[in-house]
């Protein structure tokens, strides 16, 4: 079966050529450039060393808006106010998905290697669609995800954490996120799709070169699409009990193009979110106080250390986007129609005017609620485009915690915590490493026979008929010469290695 490009673009539907926008008032701080009250850079540093004290000091000078820099000479707005951001999510005749909307590569400012460019092309998916268009394949990809069995869940994730665990048990020593957190969710969703167990291990590994040099990730993604596309037309032909199987049968009636986007958007976006929440939720069990003198018996849980990440750290801080389908006004700022705005999701949490429902500094609530359970923050998103995928994702990391620190009673930090370094990204909240000793242990169980061998499927077609399921040449979105593709890497390499902030 041939698949299409899946970064394509149908011509017919690319939005009408706009006119310049009408010039903003005197001062507007978004094309002010260099000068006082100008855009501030969200990359750097400042954004991995300190992000909320970069979002306090934009807050004090910009107010609920702020003018920014995602690179040099490319402005945007960062929504930092908590309802300044419901606004945002619930306008979308004002803001839209659809980056084609956005007027810096319109104007020629954005070059053909800007990092900027897999989260901002624009893609036939749920991520970058409004309307009827986007309900359906929501609707597709929440009731999918809402058909995974908890307990199942729970017990896949158990034997995959005791895998990990027991495979570096021996060493007293480990780096929980290159070894656990980074291993772990692929070998879970890899099962709940239909692949084998086997293939989980191998998916890691093509994952991981999606940020290595041009010609490994080319293979590696060509890899990656043949395995899902293959993955697809066998489950189109015999049905399982897994996601795939329940997104194919979805009333919304996917094509296989679209079944093998939303199979990625799933793998790329669920994998780095548990990755970064399940490494910052051990990071804050293993150095506050709060949560060590309490991981023996204490009052605070795990599920309060869930949840404190997720209004203090979120696995995801910043993201585009939205883009402003006409001249409007939000917080204060004058927003040109083709302006593109970014979710604050972490300085939203934090924003004060949100304290009545944000924790303080002592992870209590000012109006004296506990933190236990509160799910006000922002760290899914809001509105329509709320993240489908939160129940599974709590309860994978959840549970890989809870089995880590059940398995390894006596784990420590290896380093000072001040040592423990973040990754450069202005999207993501993602430790580098997080090394730790523990009292060696031979697992305690025989060692698990030899697992069978996977072949993945060849990358090349292996035939150039169509599914009944694939789109015509008429309807496919195959990208038109000259339409700006991003490059020789597929979409799903470029957006893996933009989510994971390298």
């Amino acid at each position: 079966m041939s698949t299409p490009d899946p970064g394509a673009v149908p011509a017919a539907t690319a939005p009408p050529v706009r006119t310049a926008p009408p010039s903003p008032p005197p001062g507007c701080p978004m094309h002010a450039g260099a000068a006082p009250g100008g855009a501030a850079p969200l990359y750097g540093a400042a954004v991995a060393e300190d992000p909320h004290g970069l979002y306090a000091a934009l807050r004090e000078r910009h107010g609920p808006v702020a003018p920014i820099e995602l690179e040099p000479g490319v402005e945007a707005w960062l929504v930092l106010g908590y309802p300044e951001l419901l606004e945002l999510t619930r306008q979308e005749q004002l803001f839209s998905k659809d980056s084609r909307r956005w007027r810096v590569p319109a104007e020629g400012r954005l070059s053909p290697g800007s990092r900027l460019l897999p989260m901002t092309s624009w893609r036939p998916t749920l991520l970058n669609l409004d309307g009827a268009e986007h309900q359906r394949l929501r609707a597709a990809v929440a009731g999918t995800l809402a058909r995974i069995d908890q307990r199942r869940l729970r017990e896949t994730t158990e034997a995959a954490a005791d895998s990990l665990i027991d495979d570096w048990g021996p060493d007293g020593t480990a780096d929980l996120i290159a070894q656990y957190a980074r291993r772990l969710p692929l070998l879970v969703f890899t099962q709940l799709l239909g692949l084998p167990a086997e293939a989980g291990p191998r998916m890691i590994e093509l994952i991981s070169h999606f940020v290595d040099s041009s010609e490994e990730s080319v293979r590696a993604g060509a890899e990656f699409q043949a395995t899902l596309t293959e993955l697809v037309r066998s489950r189109r032909a015999e049905p399982g009990p897994d996601l795939t199987s329940w997104l194919l049968a979805h009333p919304a009636a996917l094509t296989d193009e679209e079944a093998v986007h939303h199979l990625v958007v799933i793998l790329v976006a669920g994998n780095e979110t548990t990755i970064n929440w399940t490494g910052n939720t051990l990071r804050l069990l293993l150095t506050d106080r709060r949560f060590r003198a309490t991981l023996s018996g204490g009052r605070l849980t795990v599920a309060d250390a869930l949840e404190e990440v997720l209004w203090r750290d979120p696995p995801t801080q910043n993201f585009p986007g939205r883009w402003a389908t006409g001249d409007t006004v939000l917080g204060g700022q004058y927003i040109t129609e083709g302006d593109m705005l970014v979710l604050g999701l972490a300085a939203a949490n934090a924003d004060p005017a949100a304290q009545g429902a944000a924790p303080d500094s002592g992870s209590t609530l000012r109006d004296g609620t506990g933190l236990a359970g509160n799910r006000a923050h922002l760290a899914w998103g809001a509105g329509k485009h709320v993240c489908p995928a939160q129940e599974p994702a709590r309860l994978i990391v959840e549970t890989a915690v809870e089995t880590l620190l059940h398995r390894l009673p006596d784990l420590q930090l290896a380093v000072p915590v001040h040592e423990l370094a973040w990754r450069p990204s202005p999207w993501s909240r993602a430790l580098v490493s997080l090394p730790v000793l523990y009292s060696a242990f031979t697992p305690p169980r025989p060692a698990a026979p030899e697992r069978p061998v996977w072949t993945p499927p060849s990358a090349a077609p292996t035939s150039s008929a169509p599914s009944p399921s694939t789109p015509s040449d008429a309807t496919s979105t195959a990208r038109t010469p000259g339409s700006g593709r991003p490059g020789p890497r597929s979409w799903w390499n470029s957006l893996a290695g933009w989510w994971s902030g390298r």
